[in-house]
């Protein structure tokens, strides 16, 4: 079997093909758009990419094409040679990861499937919008502070029109307002298309008769997870989130650390996000009474984070039995 070591570019890419024995075959540079084509005629052999933008979709297509490939992670391929002694070549980097792939059996990432990418990228998009519209509030909310004026008290979808409830407006802040009433628009549209994914998603479904999570959360946790099984417990999902504390330990001195936040930082948000409801809407759930109990002991801040965790847990345990939120099952295991 041959190993395609290839380094990705957004518009060009290079090639090295090694045998078995490690002796150089092939270099070349073709266009990435092409490199589907070029993998289709080459036999079956393993393909290694570094992690990067195109990285899933060169991956997609060798599996389509039968090969086997690797996508190694860009914290390992440094120690491989990629970008060593502060000098980064396309060639050499190929030349490295095809060179290591002879030596080694390398560790590939999880490639997620592609309706995963796809909720991602959704959710994501959705989050950009949500940002530029808090980002022109948050403008106009100067402008109204150096007038000495305040609207009245409301969510972000009837700003814009408790601002012009206040009178006369330079055109500058009218623009403002108008591109928030748009951008309102643009997320009604992205938050119906995520309803309407999670009601078609009988896992969705599940997941949200968990107090406080939403089609949001139920779409960011199956996007993130994408394969159940790839998790033999509750405790590695939440590790994977960056849930867990981390510990910098060495001879006898022991110290725990603040959270890893390793994993997808959105889905921790919406987690820690989810947390915050189910407080405010289920204060009587028996996981909810669990985080007061810890905000006595530790502070309010503290008991959010851990309660993120439990859902986080909750969740996969939900979706791993094939069964609904029982708010007096966490309440027996606790006893």
């Amino acid at each position: 079997m041959n190993h395609v070591a290839i380094d990705l570019g957004s518009k060009q890419s290079q090639i090295c093909i090694r045998r078995p024995g490690g002796t150089v075959v092939v270099e070349r540079r073709i266009a990435t758009c092409t490199v589907p084509d070029y993998l289709q005629n080459q036999p079956p052999s393993r393909i290694i990419v570094e992690t990067c933008a195109e990285a899933f979709f060169v991956a997609d297509a060798a599996r389509a094409a039968g090969h086997d490939v690797r996508v190694v992670p860009a914290s390992l391929a440094k120690s491989l040679g990629v970008g060593a002694r502060r000098t980064k070549r396309d060639r050499t980097d190929a030349q490295n990861l095809s060179e290591a792939s002879c030596r080694m059996d390398l560790p590939s990432v999880h490639v997620p499937s592609q309706a995963s990418r796809a909720r991602k990228t959704l959710c994501g998009m959705r989050e950009q919008l949500v940002g530029c519209r808090t980002a022109l509030i948050n403008s106009v909310r100067g402008w109204l502070r150096m007038q000495a004026r305040a609207p009245r008290r409301g969510d972000s979808v009837t700003f814009a029109r408790r601002v012009r409830e206040l009178g006369d407006r330079p055109s500058y802040v009218e623009r403002q307002l108008s591109a928030i009433e748009e951008l309102n628009e643009h997320i009604t549209e992205a938050d119906q298309e995520l309803a309407e994914i999670a009601k078609k998603d009988s896992i969705c479904q599940r997941l949200m008769t968990v107090p406080g999570v939403g089609p949001v959360t139920a779409v960011r946790f199956c996007a993130a997870l994408d394969e159940r099984e790839r998790f033999a417990s509750a405790h590695l999902v939440e590790s994977y989130l960056g849930l867990v504390p981390g510990e910098y330990s060495s001879g006898e001195r022991q110290q725990r650390l603040s959270l890893t936040k390793a994993g997808p930082a959105a889905l921790r948000w919406v987690l820690v996000q989810a947390a915050w409801c189910a407080r405010v809407w289920r204060k009587n759930d028996p996981m909810v009474r669990w985080s007061y109990e810890v905000e006595r002991r530790r502070g309010k801040r503290i008991a959010v984070v851990a309660l993120a965790r439990k859902l986080a847990g909750i969740l996969y345990a939900v979706w791993r039995d094939g069964s609904t939120y029982d708010p007096l099952r966490g309440a027996k295991a606790e006893l």
